[in-house]
């Protein structure tokens, strides 16, 4: 992408500050249990193309496991991911390795699973994950579909011939969620977890994945590709996992964990916090440009225009004014039991007593109402969320991210 530009090395040295994973004393402790419990397995990953499913997969191809079946709704990014896999020499591939592009609604995916399972392994990384995908009634009405409805029919057929494990990524924005897409999140989390005594299952709140598929991060990139401005808020600082850490993350919590646990990565507040306006700064200067602080949008599309010095380059920098934005991280709340003992880079809260399902499908229905309701709008819907979920106090700020540069 840029000449002598190594971006697993930038990660390591501006973003996460570590030389090596955050896991690797987990991974090296528990990498018998690990090899026991993959070797000679059937998985099948859903949302595989993405960065963290995609991640997930190179982490258990580490081990000899029986045969993959990836789903994504992006067909590009399943054939790159194959094209990934057999380019490299550092994964065990099983003879057996399946694409399909198609959502794992559908009733083909069903076929494949009646017909090609049971699978020992199931993780389900397909998600709406940006707070961006709330803007209106319909967006919240897919984004819950995929989040909350899908998960639930999904399960509903696995209890019948449940995997040896099933994994479902969260996100630390379900706690004390401040966006739609947080409250989304913390729903499914109470839906899976009804299931858990029926199927072995496990989930990971974990933070922002550097230069993942559709981030602020890899925006810089593409940005930079197309001789675009960057554009950063200057005030929101993040903890941040490598691709890589965010596949080993939800393979430990995959396998390793009881069923009803959700992970967390152990990172410091004050160590392991950055901005992301300092890493589009950096991102620059080791690409040899010369930052030049705009303070409007205008200004930083002119500037591209106009710069006699090529390698000046613009990026905006401004105070974060959008709805739903979380001014800091945390991974759980007052009241959840937190296990700090038994990994030693990560965290997990053990859940003493799961909601009913029944009162899970209560609210799900409640929404469906309401986004079937003809004058429906986002007010309604955050109100049935913030009755279910006490802790949810949706910022308001007028504009969404789509509004942004």
């Amino acid at each position: 992408m840029y000449t002598g530009f190594n971006l697993e090395e930038f990660i390591s040295n501006f973003v996460t500050g570590r030389t090596t994973s955050l896991l690797d004393e987990d991974l090296n402790t528990y990498h018998d249990n690990l090899e026991n419990k993959l070797s000679n397995r059937s998985v099948l990953v859903i949302g595989a193309a993405g960065t963290i499913g995609s991640s997930f997969i190179k982490s258990i191809l580490r081990y000899p496991v029986k045969s993959l079946f990836a789903i994504d709704i992006n067909e590009n990014g399943l054939t790159e991911l194959v094209r990934d896999l057999r380019s490299s020499s550092k994964y065990i591939l099983p003879d057996t390795i399946k694409t399909y592009p198609i959502s794992f609604g559908d009733s083909i995916f069903y076929r494949i699973l009646s017909l090609e399972g049971p699978f020992d392994i199931i993780a389900n990384f397909a998600a709406h994950k940006h707070v961006r995908s709330e803007k209106d009634h319909y967006s919240i009405e897919a984004m819950l579909n995929n989040n909350v409805v899908k998960a639930k029919h999904f399960l509903d057929k696995l209890v019948t011939s449940p995997p040896e494990h099933f994994f479902c990524v969260s996100t630390d924005k379900a706690a004390n969620p401040v966006n739609v897409m947080g409250a989304s999140k913390k729903l499914m989390e109470d839906l899976i977890l009804s299931y858990s005594t029926k199927v072995p299952i496990t989930t990971a709140r974990f933070a922002n994945v550097a230069f993942s598929n559709g981030s602020l991060l890899f925006g810089f990139l593409e940005r930079i590709m197309k001789r675009q401005p960057l554009s950063s808020p200057s005030d929101i600082k993040r903890y941040f996992l490598s691709p890589e850490e965010s596949g080993e993350l939800c393979m430990l919590a995959c396998l390793l964990g009881d069923s009803g646990d959700i992970f967390f990565p152990k990172l410091d507040y004050n160590q392991d916090m950055i901005k992301f306006s300092d890493i589009g700064l950096r991102l620059l200067a080791e690409l040899g440009y010369i930052p030049n602080v705009c303070k409007t949008e205008e200004d930083a599309r002119i500037f591209l225009t106009n710069s006699l010095n090529p390698k000046e380059y613009p990026i905006y920098l401004f105070e974060s004014d959008t709805s739903g934005e979380k001014p800091f991280e945390e991974f759980y709340t007052a009241g959840e039991e937190i296990d700090e003992t038994s990994f030693f880079n990560l965290g997990v809260i053990k859940q003493k007593k799961q909601k009913e399902l029944s009162d899970v499908v209560k609210i799900i229905n409640e929404l469906d109402s309401v986004i079937k309701e003809e004058n429906t709008n986002n007010k309604k819907i955050i109100s049935v969320l913030s009755k279910y979920l006490p802790t949810f106090k949706y910022i308001n700020k007028g504009k969404n991210l789509d509004q942004r540069m």
